[in-house]
């Protein structure tokens, strides 16, 4: 029987993030009261208001209701103003992770974890059980077109009838050991998070303990991978199976060959039937800033990835590559200081695999330049795709005006330029889209 979540006042701190704002979303569908706040507006915020919720923007005190539950993620500290006024006041803190985990618990569970393709992962198995009949809840990173109640708009959460929810699980403040998954999917354990992991066989522990309480397990083939599939019944997935060798996929790149592997592997442990889930998968339209299509400008088209990590970066890179453009521009915004120092080397070997690399500043998110990451810059991304780039046109360009400037006049017919990071980097395809449209209105 399903809790009731009228008597729950529930206040979120940081509403506006992806995952925040699709757990308000379903708390208030299932009758929750909810409010919360964000420092800044955002595309979340309208989709919250557009459901009849009202989120404040700034963070401050008198937004907080003195019975709420505050609901955070990691990314609010205790100088937070509602935050330190709900501590002070000895209001009940849930995280995230928790809530999530909650809501979870009142189906049966789907989670998928990995350190790449987990938001692609999550967003075909949705739209396969939705084009199969079935009304499932999800909860996932990103904005799935076509998911909404009306079947048109582009979500990042529901509460469906049916039994099954989906949800992705992240790994990166260890959130997802809170979840207990009938159907548990891996879709590749790398280093990514160092400010919470302080090594792979850590990171491989914790995935060990993720898949525990499941009655089946999803993994690709990796022989450090073995000890978790070796849980209750398991499917191991590659580039060529369970499935037909020709997926006939719309989104292009091997690494979404891999996850819709993965998906199908999910829901034939489900129970489905496996011809009818690779019929849905082939019209899968994909996930916004995952190799979305912006527009374009002077005949050029223009994509957003929201790849963050060298391994992600090249896969995006290499899908690029197949829609054989003339020219491959890659405008990359690094993502936290502390992944820049990491892998800065390997970001730079990565972007070479496009004809043109521009390097914007780091996008900092919730991190700090201080202490050890100090002096950390996005220059040591540019300056190490110099190095591995044989002469290829390198741009360091901090602010993204300047890449505007810069990019404008340079796009022509058979280009392609994607931009790539898990910050703002979009914006600039965005507004290369618009000044083109403008000008064609100016008859310019």
């Amino acid at each position: 029987m399903s809790a009731d979540w009228s008597n729950r006042r529930l206040h979120f701190i940081g509403i506006g993030g992806a995952g925040m704002s699709g757990l308000a979303l379903v708390c208030d569908q299932l009758g929750a009261t909810v409010s919360g706040s964000d420092r800044a507006e955002s595309s979340y915020l309208e989709r919250l208001r557009s459901a009849g919720l009202d989120p404040a923007v700034g963070h401050d005190g008198g937004n907080l209701p003195e019975d709420a539950e505050v609901v955070v993620s990691t990314a609010i500290s205790t100088e937070n103003p509602e935050m330190a006024l709900a501590l002070g006041r000895d209001q009940r803190i849930l995280h995230r992770g928790e809530l999530l985990a909650e809501l979870c618990a009142e189906k049966r569970l789907i989670a998928i974890a990995g350190t790449h393709g987990k938001t692609t992962t999550t967003a075909m198995l949705i739209w396969a059980l939705r084009e199969s009949g079935d009304d499932p809840s999800f909860f996932i990173g990103g904005e799935l077109p076509g998911a909404g109640a009306d079947g048109d708009d582009a979500v990042n959460a529901g509460w469906g009838t049916g039994e099954w929810v989906i949800a992705e699980a992240d790994e990166s403040d260890a959130s997802f050991l809170k979840l207990a998954p009938e159907i548990a999917v891996i879709t590749n354990v790398e280093m990514d998070h160092h400010a919470r992991w302080g090594s792979l066989a850590e990171l491989h522990a914790a995935f060990e303990s993720f898949a525990e309480p499941a009655k089946g397990v999803v993994a690709p083939v990796d022989p450090s991978l073995d000890v978790i599939a070796a849980r209750g019944p398991s499917i191991r997935f590659t580039e060529d199976a369970p499935g037909p060798s020709d997926l006939n996929l719309v989104v292009p790149g091997k690494h979404n060959i891999l996850n819709a592997r993965a998906a199908i592997a999910a829901l034939e442990l489900a129970g489905l039937d496996t011809d009818q889930v690779i019929g849905a998968l082939a019209g899968f339209p994909g996930v916004r800033r995952r190799q979305e299509l912006k527009g374009s400008r002077n005949g050029a088209r223009i994509y957003d990835d929201y790849a963050h990590h060298p391994t992600e970066v090249a896969a995006a890179l290499e899908a690029m590559r197949s829609l054989q453009p003339e020219h491959l521009i890659a405008v990359f915004q690094p993502h936290l200081f502390s992944r820049t120092r990491a892998f800065a080397d390997a970001f730079g070997e990565a972007l070479t695999l496009a004809d043109e690399v521009v390097v914007l500043e780091i996008y900092p998110a919730r991190e700090e330049p201080i202490g050890e990451l100090a002096g950390v810059s996005g220059l040591s991304v540019a300056e190490a795709a110099a190095d591995h780039g044989g002469g290829m046109p390198i741009w360091w360009l901090p602010r993204a005006d300047s890449v505007v400037e810069a990019m404008a006049p340079r796009l022509a017919a058979g280009d392609v330029l994607v931009t790539i990071g898990a910050g703002d980097v979009f914006k600039i395809g965005e507004r290369l889209v618009e000044q083109c449209g403008r000008h064609a209105e100016q008859g310019q």
